[in-house]
């Protein structure tokens, strides 16, 4: 279990040094609105994506977990409390981006890419030999601690605006990026795990001790890989922007 911690540890501090992501805090005013109006679209896919490996799961306790964090999307089943996509937009007005420029975007060619891939994905781990294993590891991993890692790179540049007189006023990047966090290890994750990616890795952790070793580690690590390359193609689209400002 130490090996795929380091491996997945690994993973995570590359996507941390990602150009654009480590660099959040030099691009234009419009480049970063538009980082955060094309990821706008990715969130909006992450309830389906969800729902989609619902429909694929088989492990009792995996699903029990994945709709607990599925509903708590929408925490409010009368009406009176916003989704956390309300939430985003709520974010992204108080960051300064009209409404307007919120209903005119589209998304881009790569990220419907993004987007695409992650459903194919998804499909693909369902139709596995060790599919909950993959699926579990999929939305742990790309679901929830990328998700935070990058959340935390643009917190960055969001604290200043959404931090006013030592109150946080974030809410969905900022507790996004702390809720989603791997707090701990999965050689230690316990049923007593509160945040999602713990939640998570708690019942990984039995279905990679219950595996066959090397073959069971192998697409842990697989999932974990091809759920990196997702996200960064995403960011990719945004590598000229960063070279414009550093010429």
């Amino acid at each position: 279990m130490w090996e795929l911690d380091r491996f997945e540890d690994e993973l995570i501090e590359q996507y941390r040094r990602h150009p654009v992501l480590a660099n959040i805090e030099r691009l234009p005013e419009e480049v970063f609105a538009e980082i955060l109006l094309q990821r706008r679209f990715l969130s909006l896919a992450f309830t389906p994506a969800y729902d989609l490996a619902i429909d694929l799961l088989q492990d009792a306790e995996g699903l029990r977990i994945a709709r607990i964090i599925l509903r708590e999307e929408y925490p409010d089943d009368r009406g009176n409390t916003k989704s956390h996509r309300e939430d985003m937009t709520d974010d992204m007005l108080r960051l300064g981006i009209p409404r307007t420029a919120l209903v005119r975007s589209r998304p881009t060619a790569a990220t419907k890419r993004a987007i695409e891939d992650t459903f194919a994905l998804i499909a693909d781990a369902g139709d596995h030999d060790r599919a909950d294993l993959r699926l579990l590891t999929l939305l742990r991993f790309w679901g929830e601690i990328l998700v935070s890692v990058e959340y935390g790179r643009l917190w960055e540049r969001m604290e200043p605006l959404l931090v006013r007189d030592g109150e946080n006023h974030s809410r969905f990047y900022y507790p996004h990026h702390y809720h989603d966090a791997k707090k701990n290890s999965l050689e230690t994750v316990n049923m007593r795990a509160t945040s999602h990616s713990d939640r998570l890795g708690n019942r990984l952790r039995q279905l990679l001790g219950d595996g066959d070793g090397e073959g069971t580690a192998d697409c842990f690590k697989e999932t974990e890989q091809r759920s990196l390359r997702l996200k960064v193609s995403f960011y990719d689209q945004f590598l000229p922007a960063l070279e414009r400002v550093g010429s």
